[in-house]
This record gives structure tokens, sequence and C-alpha cells, in this order.
């Protein structure tokens, strides 16, 4: 059974409350949205992608992609950028990976089963981390 003094206590409530809504300064409010946007933005083109050719072989031979190697390729790409390099090889513990640094992609990857007896083309680069 419901006790109607209790709701009418909680009713009453609502009416001693009043809503005041944040004041907000806007110049600093945008000042801020432009920062954040502007971090984003940098760091998206800063991150490397992987082009599907790249995402096929990674799954097909078993390379394990984590957040430390991503950094490791961010690193190595950044810093093959910097040399004017175009297209890189990335050795990272006993996998490669082939970055095109225009772009931030990464064009394929081997494991180290696949290094043996391989010969790289095309690349004016090599970042070994």
């Amino acid at each position: 059974m419901t006790d109607i003094n209790f709701i009418k206590k909680l009713s009453s409530l609502d009416n001693n409350v009043q809503y005041k809504p944040a004041v907000r300064d806007n110049e600093n409010n945008t000042v801020f949205k432009d920062l954040f946007k502007e971090k984003l933005k940098d760091k998206a083109e800063n991150e490397v992608v992987f082009s599907k050719h790249a995402s096929e072989r990674i799954r097909e031979r078993n390379i394990d992609v984590d957040a430390e190697v991503t950094d490791k390729l961010n690193q190595a790409s950044e810093q093959a950028k910097d040399k004017g390099l175009k297209n890189v090889l990335v050795m990272i513990d006993n996998q490669a990976f082939i970055i095109s640094t225009q772009n931030n992609k990464v064009v394929t990857a081997l494991n180290s089963r696949d290094l043996k007896e391989n010969i790289f083309t095309n690349i004016d680069g090599a970042v070994i981390k």
C-alpha cells in the first residue's frame, strides 16, 4: 500500500528546489574546444594506419600488433619522416613492417619466418626498434 503523505512530501521537495543553469564562459569554452580539436587532429595525423593488405598479412601471419608495437611504429614513422624518408622498413622484435611515411600507412608486415631469404625493394631507409 502506498503512503500518500510520503508522496506529498516528495512532490513538495521539487517545489522548493530551484534550478539554476550553470553559467559558461563561452570564450574559454571555445578556446578549449579549438585546442582539443587541434590536438585530436595532430594525434590522428601522426598515428599510423594499416592498409587492407597489411591487415590481411598481420592476420595471416599471426603478428601481434599491440599498443607497444603501434607506439614503436608511430615513433619510427616520425623519425623516418624527419629524415625525409618516404618508404621505410621498420624492424620490431624480429618482425618487419613497411611504412609509407607520406600517409602514415603500414603497407605490409612480415614475421620472423617470412623474413628469411627476403629482399626488400623500393625502400629508402630502415628503422630498427
